[in-house]
């Protein structure tokens, strides 16, 4: 076996046992899934700035409490909004700073 060859064999052996489960690979598809639609980016985007309601959401991006709803359960499931109530009203707001970095993160990468 050559040292080349004998490298790359190494190498190959070390990514696969370094390699995320399947589980978890498809976890994180599913997880860059919900950053693949224009509309929940657009509710990542305006829940940088302050929590908001269902009704507030909908309003702003002129669209159906229904289809906001919709659009914010995914997100919610995905964990990347969390939701707090006030009354009979319920906000949502940014899960934690990492939604905030992965989307300032890929803004970056396409602005280059």
């Amino acid at each position: 076996m050559s040292a080349v060859h004998k490298e790359h064999t190494e190498l190959l052996a070390k990514i696969a046992k370094d390699m995320p489960t399947d589980e978890k690979l498809f976890d994180l598809a599913e997880l860059f899934k919900m950053f693949g639609d224009s509309t929940r980016m657009k509710l990542l985007f305006m829940l940088f700035e302050t929590d908001a309601c269902t009704c507030g959401l909908a309003e702003a991006l002129n669209m159906t409490n229904s289809a906001v709803s919709h659009q914010l359960t995914a997100l919610k499931r995905a964990k990347l909004v969390k939701t707090r109530r006030d009354g009979k009203s319920v906000f949502y707001s940014l899960a934690d700073d990492h939604v905030r970095t992965i989307i300032k993160m890929g803004m970056e990468h396409i602005e280059e």
